[in-house]
């Protein structure tokens, strides 16, 4: 008892411990006036035991607890009691005894709360945000952080085990053109330079493999300055892993095992597939409409453009004859959807970018209504036949071109995948996605982009291919997924200069530029850079899916809001005028 706090904790006392004087201290969670006898649930993070204060058995507690209200800081000293049989609260791991309190010390009071601490009710994000030490209070965002906490200790032992070495790299860096916008720090001491904060530890991870560390990995802070959404923040934390002397399975196969051991081992949730399918890029689109296909329900794009062509429907049969497609997903039981909702759903299709959708649905007796009289009953038909309909199911059909098909029909699938209760959170779907495209074109700069990043290796059937058809050039890269969400992308690494310039002048680096930017890396590239390849599994993202949470900010203990600020802190601010004149910087008003 020499401790002045505790003893226990409020989440430790058992039938075992009855008869014990003990020490707890916490936060008063409910309070419940019975007469001469007060309850207090008491709690901090490992749990709730219940004190009683009786005014015949300690009158001065008891006066005290009288004022206690929620959230109050208090040191409670008392017996273990075992709870009567019919009052025991099988829901709580102490509900089989309580604590009778002798004494109680307010330790500090709280003001009046800004939401309720107690009951799991949403709070609006700027209250959420404003006073997130009171949120993190709440059992459910405790959960979830020593989740988080869990999952990172099993992902440091397994990489240990496997002989990675945790080396941890600079947050003052060089700002390099890699795809997001960086966060720019100015130089005190080299007036008028900036250095930026890492999107990513990429050319650090690739410059240890040629160091001669072989197996490296790192829980890295990533910084990148896009605008935040439900599953993305500025700040960001992702498990980077880089290897050497290894092929494309090299990798997969350990990214399996952790995966497959992290679900087992440290979630409660269901895997659906094992081992984990490895899906190439073009099945993916054409299955799901989606490099990031959520695998828990069928519903897949089914391609009825053979038959669309035949039809009197100009827009279908022009369509097909342009080069496009028209393709379809079959919503089972929907066949009864109202205009209104139906109109909905084709107001949904033109905000994603398409024309508008054509439906038909199936009644129970075999007839098909379309939305359209001119595809004829033959077309309907044989469409229905094709998508294997049943009766009672709606087809709705969208023909574009082959993009704009399968974001629509992608999101439209996921959109009443939602609405049929089919994205069970309980259920998670990993996946591996492969041969992908090494480049994609952008029209509007006339250039290529990787689709991954510039030090992505083509596949090495496509390296005749970055001379005479680049877009059709496939590369060594992989995502991992998982229930309609990008977990992990990585790829094996280009290991020599010539062709590390290659491909960034095909991006639209100069040779001058690109030795101005990445003259570190090209160079290092030439002392005996070893085959490398790596991948950098997103541990926001995977706590997400592992709890079965819908938003980033809830596996992060402080998070900014959609527009970047911290309304906690209250940031970004001004810096002085002061600290503008040590950095040799001025404000410009707009």
């Amino acid at each position: 008892m020499s401790h002045p706090y505790r003893t226990h904790t409020c989440g430790e006392l058992s039938v075992a411990d009855v008869g014990k004087e003990v020490k707890l201290s916490g936060w008063v969670h409910r309070r419940r006036d019975h007469g001469r006898l007060i309850f207090v649930d008491l709690r901090d993070r490992y749990g709730i035991t219940q004190i009683v204060f009786s005014a015949d058995r300690a009158p001065e507690a008891y006066e005290v607890a009288k004022g206690l209200r929620s959230e109050y800081v208090i040191r409670v000293q008392g017996e273990v009691v075992a709870r009567p049989a019919d009052m025991r609260n099988p829901n709580l791991k102490t509900g089989d005894i309580e604590v009778w309190a002798g004494r109680l010390d307010v330790l500090n009071p709280s003001k009046p709360l800004p939401f309720e601490i107690d009951v799991e009710k949403p709070v609006p994000e700027t209250v959420n945000l404003k006073y997130r030490y009171l949120y993190l209070r709440r059992q459910s965002v405790q959960e979830r952080l020593i989740m988080r906490h869990r999952i990172t200790h099993w992902v440091r032992n397994f990489l240990h085990a496997r002989g990675f070495i945790e080396i941890e790299t600079p947050l003052l860096s060089k700002t390099t053109p890699e795809g997001a916008r960086d966060f720019l720090v100015p130089s005190r001491n080299f007036p008028g330079t900036f250095y930026a904060l890492p999107q990513s530890p990429q050319q650090y991870k690739e410059l240890l493999m040629i160091a001669g560390f072989d197996k490296y990995f790192q829980i890295a802070r990533c910084l990148r300055d896009e605008d935040p959404r439900a599953d993305r923040q500025p700040e960001h934390t992702q498990i980077d892993i880089e290897m050497s002397f290894v092929t494309r399975e090299d990798v997969l196969a350990l990214l399996e095992e952790m995966i497959i051991g992290l679900v087992e081992e440290v979630s409660d949730r269901k895997l659906l597939f094992k081992p984990l399918p490895r899906i190439p890029y073009a099945e993916a689109i054409a299955r799901w409409g989606s490099d990031k296909p959520d695998l828990r329900f069928g519903m897949e794009l089914q391609d009825v453009s053979a038959i669309a062509a035949k039809s009197g429907f100009r827009v279908f049969a022009a369509t097909v004859a342009q080069g496009g497609q028209v393709k379809g997903i079959v919503v089972p039981g929907l066949a009864g959807l109202s205009r209104r909702e139906l109109d909905e759903v084709n107001a949904r299709a033109q905000q994603l970018g398409g024309k508008g959708i054509v439906w038909l649905a199936v009644n129970p007796e075999g007839g098909v209504r379309a939305s359209t009289s001119y595809l004829e009953p033959e077309i309907t038909q044989a469409i229905v036949a094709a998508t294997k309909a049943n009766p009672g199911d709606l087809i709705l059909l969208v023909g574009d071109t082959p993009k704009i098909v399968a974001n629509v029909l992608g999101q439209l699938r996921l959109d009443f995948g939602d609405r049929l209760g089919l994205r069970d959170p309980r259920v998670v779907a990993f996946a591996f996605i492969v041969d992908f495209p090494m480049f994609e074109w952008d029209e509007e700069r006339r250039r290529y982009d990787p689709v991954h990043h510039m030090f992505t290796r083509p596949r090495p059937d496509s390296l005749p291919l970055l001379d005479t058809d680049p877009l059709a050039a496939i590369s060594e890269q992989y995502d991992i997924v998982c229930n309609g969400l990008e977990l992990a992308s990585g790829s094996i690494r280009i290991n020599e200069r010539w062709l590390q310039e290659k491909v960034m002048q095909m991006v639209g680096l100069s040779l001058e530029e690109a030795r101005s930017k990445f003259g570190h890396l090209l160079e290092a590239l030439e002392f005996g850079a070893p085959p490398h390849g790596g991948v950098a599994p997103g541990l926001d993202r995977l706590v997400m899916v592992l709890t079965g949470t819908p938003a980033l900010r809830e596996v992060i203990a402080f998070p900014k809001t959609q527009r970047g600020e911290d309304l906690m802190m209250n940031s970004p601010i001004p810096a002085s005028e002061e600290q503008l004149r040590e950095l040799h910087l001025r404000v410009v008003e707009d």
